[in-house]
Formats: structure tokens, C-alpha cells, sequence
């Protein structure tokens, strides 16, 4: 990883330090470590050598060198350590896919309509899933759960912790974060079994369309109508394409092959809504249509086999092109697609591959948290952010870095053991 000349800073929020618990909100400094703050301006390097990551109360008060650490502070030397804000998996199916626990645990896709945008990832989501023990453990926590793609539109997105309570909703950070959408290979397959709309691509589209006017149409007889019983009667699908329309939260559209996602770029034109490009895996041959479209992509999983058609080019070296023709992009698993644990090799691969290493790492840190929509909150260690902060044995990027400490809002779950043979 690039080394870089050590800054001197100490920036704080300008508030005052909340009184901390046995829980660990207590004051704690991590020193002399090499810090990858992922921050954008405000006076904050990318990397700063011999520097303290000062937090209290959950959030995190001061990063730099020449931080003053209260005398109470629990102390952590990560000398020779590099740390890093928690990772963002931008786009995973953890919780409503569990690990281990076949049919019984699926609940990603209500396949019983092509359009089911009134599901929320919120309502299958279990935050007893084993794989968010495995996303701890490898530095991850915080992540994008999306409802599958076996729909055209399939539902609302969230955002969430990984550790901290058993009950989903106290785990969430954002919700929604997006409504997901899908084009290609998957509704067309599933819809095409059952011998019904959409059964091609150009149903794909036309479905998506009809779902977008029906929407449209609805929001209009509301706004025009000049009683209250003259309203139209509550739709909760409606409502929630609204949000898209009206521009609150984006279309997150499943897409993999070039063609499939001009025609998201083409209805997002339509329609004058926000979108993002999940999957990509022919992003290369279109970066340049995407970079004027101005929006986001997500990548991945670039590290697994060639399931079907659509994605018969998978690998890394569309996230490498798309990065270097400057589309602003995260790198993701789309677990349990690949299990959530190897995102940040996903990243490592894709500098072996030829990506900056610097836009890898943010690829899994603040590019994936302004993605999601929770840069405010998670994605760089900013003074005023959430205390979620890894501490690597050396660059997180190579494949054999060990996960050493991991906090999620200021609570360590997770410490190096003398025992700990976990590689993650």
C-alpha cells in the first residue's frame, strides 16, 4: 500500500465528550498507528503516519498527530498497525439469505410478482445470521441488504450495523436506502417458468416502465384530488415507487451485461430518477456512458464463477476500468453470492489487478457509505462519526492482514487473542 508523508492534525467536533460505561463508550485512544481516515477535505489527510484515532461516548472526537489523550483513556499502541474505518459491504444479502439455513432461511425474493416494491428487506431479516459473526470478524460493520433479483422490482434496501442488538431495527442506520430493481438473466427466468410477464428483456424493461407510470399516475390523482374521499385508495407498491419518483431514495438496478444497463440508464433518463448500477460486470465496455450519467456503481462479486450467461466475463478487470475512467464505485460480495468475509480480498485482487490502491480502499469505506446514502455517519473517521474502527496487523489489503481489533460505536467486538488462529 501507498506509504505516505505523516500530517499534523488534531480535529475535533467541537463538543463535549459524553461521560463513558462499562459498555466501552469510555474514552479511547488508539496511538501511533498509520491511519487510513478515508476522509474527504475538512483538513484530514488519507494516511497520516504516527497518528491517534481518539473516541468517546460511541463517536469519534479527534484524528491526527499531536492528539491530547485524556489521562482516563484506554490506551491501544498499534505501533506497526494500520487502521482503518469499519468496512461497508454496499450491497449483500446477509440476514435475509442466512448461511446454513437452506429454504428455511431464504427470504430474499418474494417471486410470486414481477413487481413486489412494497416487501421490505427490513421484515426477513435475521439478525442472528452466523455471517454477521463472519462480517465482525473480518473488519466488516456495516452493510447495504437488498431484497434478491428475481424481481423487477423487488423491494426496499437498508442499511445496518453488524453487531450490537438482536432486533433488526435497532441495528439500522438507514432505512430505505433504495428500492431494488432488476434487469437481465434472473426476472426473465424466474417470470418465465411460470409462464407470465416478463419472460425477455424487452419485458423486463416494459414491466419496469408500467410499475414507474402506475406510480406516476397514482401520485397525480392524490395531488389532484379535490376530497379526500376522492383519493385514491391506499397503495403501500405505489407509495413506494413514489419515493423513487419523487427522488427521495434511488433505483438500485441489478444489472450485468452492457446492454442491461443502458436500458437502466435509459429509463433512469425517462424518468428523471436517481439511480445505481449494481453488479456491472460488463461496466467496462460502457464506463464512459456511466461516467456522464453521473451515477454510482457497485462491483462484484468479481470473485466467484461464471453461474451464467451474463456474467461469462466475470472478474476484475471491469472494477479495474470503470475505477480508472473515474465512475465512482464500491467493491461488494453480494453475499452469500461470495461469502462476506472476503471483501476485503475482493479489494486486494482488484489492486493486484491494476486499481489504485487508494480507490480500492475506499471502494469498501467511503465510496460504499456515500453509495448507501450514510456517509454522515460511517465511512471515514471524521470527528462526529460513528466509532467503527479496525485495527489491522498490517495492510488490510493483502491476504494474509489479521483482523486485530474491531469497535462498532465505540464497543470493542472483537480483540486479538494469543488463541485467535482466525486469519480474518
Amino acid at each position: 500500500m501507498r506509504l505516505a508523508a505523516g500530517a499534523s492534525c488534531a480535529l475535533s467536533p467541537g463538543r463535549d465528550s459524553e461521560e463513558g460505561d462499562e459498555n466501552g463508550l469510555a474514552a479511547t485512544a488508539i496511538v501511533n498507528a498509520r491511519v487510513c481516515t478515508a476522509s474527504e477535505g475538512r483538513g484530514i489527510p488519507l494516511w497520516i503516519d504516527g497518528a491517534t484515532v481518539l473516541f468517546e461516548g460511541g463517536k469519534i472526537t479527534a484524528v491526527g498527530t499531536g492528539v491530547p489523550v485524556p489521562e482516563e483513556a484506554r490506551i491501544i499502541d498499534a505501533s506497526g498497525k494500520i487502521v482503518t474505518p469499519g468496512l461497508i459491504d454496499a450491497h449483500c444479502h446477509i440476514g435475509i439469505s442466512e448461511d446454513g439455513a437452506g429454504w428455511a432461511g431464504d427470504d430474499g425474493n418474494e417471486a410470486s410478482d414481477p413487481v413486489t416494491a412494497e416487501v421490505r428487506a427490513l421484515d426477513g431479516i435475521n439478525p442472528k445470521d452466523i455471517a454477521y459473526e463472519d462480517a465482525v470478524a473480518s473488519g466488516i460493520t456495516c452493510v447495504q441488504v437488498d431484497p434478491g433479483s428475481a424481481n423487477i422490482i423487488g423491494g426496499e434496501t437498508l442499511v445496518m450495523k453488524t453487531w450490537g442488538s438482536a432486533v433488526v431495527e435497532d441495528l439500522v442506520l438507514k432505512r430505505p436506502s433504495g428500492l431494488k430493481a432488476a434487469l437481465g438473466e434472473n426476472p426473465k427466468r424466474v417470470y418465465g417458468t411460470q409462464r407470465k410477464m416478463p419472460t425477455t428483456r424487452l419485458g423486463n424493461a416494459a414491466t419496469l416502465r408500467k410499475a414507474l407510470y402506475a406510480a406516476k399516475d397514482y401520485m397525480r390523482k392524490k395531488e389532484t384530488a379535490k376530497e379526500p374521499d376522492k383519493s385514491p385508495e391506499l397503495s403501500l407498491r405505489h407509495e413506494s415507487i413514489a419515493r423513487v419518483l419523487r427522488k427521495e431514495i434511488p433505483l438500485r438496478i441489478h444489472c450485468h451485461r452492457a446492454d442491461d444497463i443502458m436500458t437502466a440508464l435509459r429509463i433512469a433518463r425517462e424518468f428523471g430518477i436517481d439511480i445505481s448500477i449494481e453488479h456491472a460486470t460488463e461496466g467496462d465496455r460502457v464506463a464512459d456512458r456511466i461516467l456522464e450519467s453521473g451515477f454510482p456503481v457497485t462491483m462484484g462479486p468479481s470473485l466467484t464463477d461464471k453461474s451464467k450467461l451474463e456474467v461469462k466475463d466475470i472478474g476484475f478487470a471491469a472494477p479495474v476500468a470503470v475505477s480508472k475512467a473515474g465512475v465512482k464505485l464500491a467493491i461488494i460480495t453480494d453475499h452469500p453470492v461470495l461469502p462476506i468475509q472476503y471483501l476485503r480480498i475482493c479489494a486486494g485482487l482488484a489492486v493486484r489487478e491494476g486499481m489504485d490502491e487508494d480507490v480500492a480502499i475506499l471502494a469498501i469505506t467511503r465510496y460504499a457509505a456515500e453509495i448507501a446514502g450514510v456517509a454522515d455517519r460511517v465511512g471515514s473517521l471524521d470527528p462526529g462519526k460513528d466509532a467503527d474502527i479496525v485495527v489491522w496487523s498490517k495492510d488490510p489489503l493483502e491476504y494474509d492482514a489479521k483482523c486485530e481489533h474491531v469497535f462498532v460505536d465505540g464497543v470493542e467486538v472483537k480483540a486479538k487473542s494469543e488463541k485467535d488462529g482466525d486469519p480474518r
